[in-house]
Protein backbone atom coordinates (compact mmCIF):
# COMPACT_ATOMS: atom_id res chain seq x y z
CA UNK A 1 0.00 0.00 0.00
CA UNK A 2 2.52 2.42 1.22
CA UNK A 3 6.27 2.31 -0.27
CA UNK A 4 9.49 4.14 1.46
CA UNK A 5 11.03 7.31 0.17
CA UNK A 6 12.74 7.04 -3.15
CA UNK A 7 15.06 9.98 -4.17
CA UNK A 8 13.75 13.35 -3.13
CA UNK A 9 12.16 11.80 -0.14
CA UNK A 10 8.85 10.61 -1.74
CA UNK A 11 6.49 7.95 -0.22
CA UNK A 12 4.42 6.15 -2.87
CA UNK A 13 0.75 5.26 -2.39
CA UNK A 14 -0.68 2.56 -4.64
CA UNK A 15 -4.56 2.83 -4.75
CA UNK A 16 -7.66 1.53 -6.18
CA UNK A 17 -9.70 4.79 -6.67
CA UNK A 18 -13.65 4.26 -7.31
CA UNK A 19 -14.76 7.49 -9.29
CA UNK A 20 -18.77 8.75 -8.96
CA UNK A 21 -18.91 7.79 -5.03
CA UNK A 22 -21.55 9.63 -2.93
CA UNK A 23 -18.81 10.93 -0.77
CA UNK A 24 -14.81 11.04 -0.89
CA UNK A 25 -13.29 8.82 2.11
CA UNK A 26 -10.95 6.22 2.25
CA UNK A 27 -13.27 2.88 1.43
CA UNK A 28 -10.33 0.55 3.17
CA UNK A 29 -8.07 -1.85 1.93
CA UNK A 30 -8.34 -3.70 -1.67
CA UNK A 31 -5.58 -6.63 -1.90
CA UNK A 32 -2.01 -4.35 -1.39
CA UNK A 33 -4.09 -1.08 -2.32
CA UNK A 34 -5.71 1.36 -0.51
CA UNK A 35 -8.89 2.01 -1.72
CA UNK A 36 -10.39 5.73 -2.54
CA UNK A 37 -13.36 6.38 -3.28
CA UNK A 38 -14.21 9.73 -4.89
CA UNK A 39 -16.99 11.95 -5.67
CA UNK A 40 -16.21 13.41 -9.04
CA UNK A 41 -16.79 12.07 -12.10
CA UNK A 42 -13.81 10.38 -13.88
CA UNK A 43 -14.49 12.68 -17.23
CA UNK A 44 -11.91 15.57 -17.49
CA UNK A 45 -9.55 14.20 -15.03
CA UNK A 46 -11.99 15.55 -12.23
CA UNK A 47 -11.59 11.89 -10.18
CA UNK A 48 -7.80 12.55 -10.18
CA UNK A 49 -8.01 16.48 -9.35
CA UNK A 50 -10.41 15.57 -6.65
CA UNK A 51 -8.08 12.58 -5.32
CA UNK A 52 -5.17 14.81 -5.36
CA UNK A 53 -7.42 17.50 -3.21
CA UNK A 54 -8.30 14.76 -0.97
CA UNK A 55 -4.86 13.31 -0.13
CA UNK A 56 -3.53 16.53 0.66
CA UNK A 57 -5.93 17.50 3.00
CA UNK A 58 -6.01 14.16 4.46
CA UNK A 59 -1.91 14.36 4.54
CA UNK A 60 -1.81 17.96 6.16
CA UNK A 61 0.53 18.79 2.74
CA UNK A 62 -0.17 20.90 -0.43
CA UNK A 63 -1.61 19.52 -3.61
CA UNK A 64 2.02 20.64 -5.23
CA UNK A 65 3.35 17.78 -3.45
CA UNK A 66 1.25 14.57 -4.63
CA UNK A 67 1.82 13.34 -7.96
CA UNK A 68 0.04 10.73 -10.22
CA UNK A 69 2.83 9.12 -11.24
CA UNK A 70 1.12 5.45 -12.84
CA UNK A 71 -2.62 4.90 -13.81
CA UNK A 72 -3.38 8.71 -14.89
CA UNK A 73 -6.82 6.87 -16.68
CA UNK A 74 -7.36 3.78 -15.11
CA UNK A 75 -8.63 3.34 -11.40
CA UNK A 76 -5.37 1.61 -9.98
CA UNK A 77 -2.62 4.28 -9.57
CA UNK A 78 0.49 5.11 -7.82
CA UNK A 79 0.77 8.32 -6.33
CA UNK A 80 4.00 10.22 -4.97
CA UNK A 81 3.94 12.40 -1.58
CA UNK A 82 6.68 14.47 -1.61
CA UNK A 83 8.24 15.25 1.66
CA UNK A 84 6.74 12.36 3.94
CA UNK A 85 8.12 9.21 5.00
CA UNK A 86 6.18 6.09 4.21
CA UNK A 87 5.67 5.55 7.74
CA UNK A 88 4.49 9.33 8.50
CA UNK A 89 1.90 8.45 5.26
CA UNK A 90 1.20 5.03 6.60
CA UNK A 91 0.13 6.78 10.04
CA UNK A 92 -1.92 10.05 8.86
CA UNK A 93 -4.10 8.11 6.81
CA UNK A 94 -4.70 5.77 9.36
CA UNK A 95 -5.95 8.80 11.98
CA UNK A 96 -8.06 10.16 8.97
CA UNK A 97 -9.94 6.53 9.00
CA UNK A 98 -10.23 6.09 12.75
CA UNK A 99 -11.82 9.34 12.69
CA UNK A 100 -14.48 8.34 10.19
CA UNK A 101 -14.78 5.10 11.69
CA UNK A 102 -15.72 6.92 15.43
CA UNK A 103 -18.21 9.61 13.32
CA UNK A 104 -19.84 6.92 11.37
CA UNK A 105 -20.42 5.07 14.94
CA UNK A 106 -21.87 8.34 16.48
CA UNK A 107 -18.60 8.66 18.53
Amino acid sequence: MVGEPSAGSSARLALRVVPGAKQTRIAGEYGDRLKIHVNAPPEGGRANARLVRALAAWLAVAESQISIIAGESTRDKVVAVRGLEGAEVRERLARVQERASAKGRGG
